[in-house]
């Protein structure tokens, strides 16, 4: 079997498309502890604690925000429990599929995402630089969402809450604005965001969301200044206390009023919506984001795993909680939302019951019209009664009396920051000892968000530190920096109109790009490495091979898949001009607006900024290699005619563990030691080959190096006299 040649001394320069030079299989190489630079000692690459610490980290990343406030909005807008089998279908298919095979590419190459896919060919670098370029738009963002759930949870200790009334200019009189919508509309568009008319009008900066803003970045930076030591252990809180306060919220909603109604209508299944594509393209959406793919983030985590760990059962494992989670967050949130529109009903009956009265004590209301209920005590007058008596004889009142119907207000249906900060907090209200409960929402927001920010910035750091061995040395400057520069960014979102660029941000930034980012991810592995000898590899490190489904899904169903997500995702901002929604401060509502056309202009460089670095990287090896090449030839060498120098399989004898102690570096390649001299010494001190008979290499050791020894490549005695390697 052919060979790939070993490098030469400086061959590796510490780059991004140096990363894995010295591997020669996909699944094989355990090299990523050695310095790119030559003369450097190996080291131990960090591990997680424990394996609970990594699923906490995994299920906290992929369990965030938008299982709380995106999954129950999909599923109420499109068909309930028909969107939900659709999310299963879509999940079962192309999720879980997708979400192993990251997983197990990150935890066999211990690199980040820009390190694994320029293994796979350096050519593919460019797909992890995009990944850190979505994670990092996606962090900008995202932590102006933390700010703000630090700044209602700092308001919610408060007795009474400071948005569960209007606040009075004199005596007898309200703001105008929150008179004419309503207290938590006023609180959240006034009192927190300050928010202009439109994107055009930036106004100036909101001073309280900025130091809110510094607060989250600082919590990040914090957390994050160790690697996973510090942030793995913040992953016990961050990770389960959601869980316990959705427990929490689903006991206490269940007891309301109009929760049952509520929870009833959510999964009453409507199953025409299958025939409509969009919800097709939302559920994928839904799935794609929910499991946090492309972000590189997984890759990030599962490379610190060693390689024996079942990847396959933590994916299924990762994917069930996900869905499960969404499942418990809907059930919270329609449970309440089911309590708020029943008692909101109940409030117009009584408003309505009262005009009826006046109109029967003044002789306007014809005997026959009156109502069998009692117009004296509007309390006892039922919603069910009153819809009776309304749709028999109210409608000719012409209009004195409005009709009163639950499903009507769960039909409004809310999602993201207006479900967040303006429906369940309006819930909240209405919740006995509110505080409390405000509390425990806004904590869970908080924690949820966090636990998702970490792994975001995992996916930006970890493939930095591994290919670039200077930033490694100086993680805790570089995690600093970092922090730094998304605040500075970040103050783009807390001037007056910094709501709508959120929405842009999360729209349109991460969307195209990260589905770009996957659809090459898995070409990459099935079409160009190919699933047959990616299973192998998979069956050598986990000594179980994969169900001979996974070779079809990977190669057939998810590539066609996020394809049809991709052009149903474009054809849609084609045919339909991209809009946002702005708060009208003159008409007191929500009005839905245009992007003005220097803001698409930056919509579409987000998109095109987080896509570059794909072809870049390709274009860029591409004419390192023909320098390379022309420069063989003109030393009377014969070039390299291998297209795409992807790595060929590896004979397992060229690899040995290396020794925990610091080594001789004096000779012609202190990389390198000779088989036979090792061979010897370890025959000598009666102990055994530590190479497994099928060819793979485990990680073995103890104390805290356990898990954390690394790999060196050694010379082949029949390469020795192909290569002037020096060895």
């Amino acid at each position: 079997m052919e060979k790939s040649p070993l490098p030469g001394n400086g061959e590796e320069e510490e780059g991004a498309l140096g990363v894995g030079q010295l591997a020669v299989q996909l699944l094989g190489d355990r090299s990523n502890g050695v310095e790119m630079e030559a003369g450097d000692l190996v080291h131990s690459r960090p591990a997680w604690g424990s394996k609970l610490q990594y699923m906490l980290a995994q299920v906290g990343f992929s369990v965030g925000l938008g299982n709380v406030w995106r999954f129950p909005y999909l599923c109420h807008q499109n068909g309930g429990g028909a969107f939900l089998l659709l999310y299963v279908l879509l999940l079962a298919l192309v999720g879980v599929p997708l979400f192993f095979l990251e997983l197990a590419a990150g935890q066999s190459i211990r690199q980040g995402s820009i390190g694994v896919w320029a293994h796979v060919s350096p050519r593919l670098a460019g797909i992890g630089y995009a990944s850190c370029m979505v994670c990092f738009f996606v962090a900008l963002y995202y932590n102006v969402i933390i700010g703000w759930s630090l700044f209602y949870l700092g308001s919610s200790f408060q007795y009474p809450l400071p948005w569960e009334e209007c606040p009075t200019l004199t005596a007898n009189t309200t703001v105008r604005e929150c008179a004419l919508s309503s207290p938590t509309s006023y609180f959240w568009y006034r009192r927190a965001l300050d928010i202009s008319p439109s994107i055009t009008q930036s106004g100036s900066f909101n001073p309280m969301m900025t130091g809110c803003l510094l607060a989250a970045w600082t919590i990040v930076c914090l957390a994050m200044i160790k690697g996973i030591k510090s942030s793995g252990k913040v992953m016990y809180f961050s990770s389960l206390f959601p869980y316990v306060v959705l427990l929490c919220f689903l006991i206490r909603g269940l007891m309301l009023e109009g929760a049952f109604e509520g929870i009833a209508y959510m999964f009453y299944p409507r199953l025409h919506i299958w025939a409509d594509v969009q919800v097709w393209r939302q559920a994928a959406t839904q799935v794609f984001f929910a499991l946090g793919l492309g972000f590189g983030s997984i890759i990030a985590y599962s490379s610190y795993n060693p390689p024996t760990n079942n990847c396959h059962r933590d994916a299924v494992v990762v994917a069930t909680i996900n869905l499960m989670t969404s499942l418990l967050a809907t059930l919270v949130v329609f449970a309440v939302l089911g309590f708020r529109a029943h008692s909101i009903t109940s409030h117009c009956v009584s408003q309505n019951v009262e005009v009826l009265l006046q109109l029967s004590h003044s002789s306007q209301l014809p005997t026959q019209w009156l109502p069998q209920f009692n117009l004296s005590d509007p309390e006892s007058v039922s919603v069910g009664q009153y819809s009776a008596w309304f749709n028999q004889l109210g409608a000719a009142l012409n209009g004195t009396v409005t009709p009163c119907n639950t499903e009507d207000e769960m039909q409004k249906g809310v999602e993201g920051t207006g479900l967040a900060f303006i429906a369940f907090t309006e819930a909240m209200v209405m919740f006995p000892a509110s505080p409390f409960w405000s509390v425990l929402f806004f904590l869970m927001l908080l924690n949820l968000g966090l636990s998702t920010m970490f792994g975001t910035m995992q996916g930006i750091l970890t493939p930095l530190t591994d290919c670039f061995r200077t930033l490694d040395r100086r993680r805790t400057l570089l995690t600093v920096c970092s922090c730094v520069l998304g605040f500075l960014f970040g103050l783009l979102f807390v001037q007056n109109s910094g709501n709508y660029y959120v929405s842009m941000f999360d729209d349109y930034s991460a969307t195209l790009p990260l589905i770009i980012v996957v659809i090459f991810e898995a070409v990459s592995v099935s079409w160009l490495y190919g699933t047959d000898r990616f299973m192998d590899d998979i069956e050598r490190m986990m000594k179980w091979r994969p169900p001979l489904v996974y070779k079809y899904l990977w190669k057939f169903v998810c590539p066609l898949a996020m394809v049809g997500l991709l052009l149903a995702s474009l054809l849609r901002m084609c045919f339909k001009h991209p809009t946002y929604k702005a708060w009208d401060r003159e008409q007191v509502k929500e009005v839905e607006l245009q992007y003005p056309d220097w803001a698409l202009a930056i919509l579409v460089s987000l998109i095109i900024l987080a896509s570059l670095p794909i072809p870049i990287g390709f274009f860029r090896q591409l004419l390192i290699e023909r320098w390379d090449r022309g420069q063989e030839v003109s030393n009377g060498g014969v070039g390299d005619g291998d297209p795409m120098t992807f790595r060929q399989p590896h004979d397992p004898e060229a690899y040995r563990k290396c020794s925990t102690e610091p080594s001789d570096l004096s000779g012609p390649d202190p990389s390198l030691l000779p088989l036979e001299e090792e061979e010897e010494e370890e025959e000598g001190a009666g102990g055994r080959s530590m190479v497994s008979d099928n060819g793979f290499l485990p990680f073995v050791g103890s104390g805290e190096g356990r898990g954390e020894e690394q790999y060196r490549l050694l010379p082949q005695e029949e390469e020795e006299e192909e290569n002037s390697t020096g060895v």
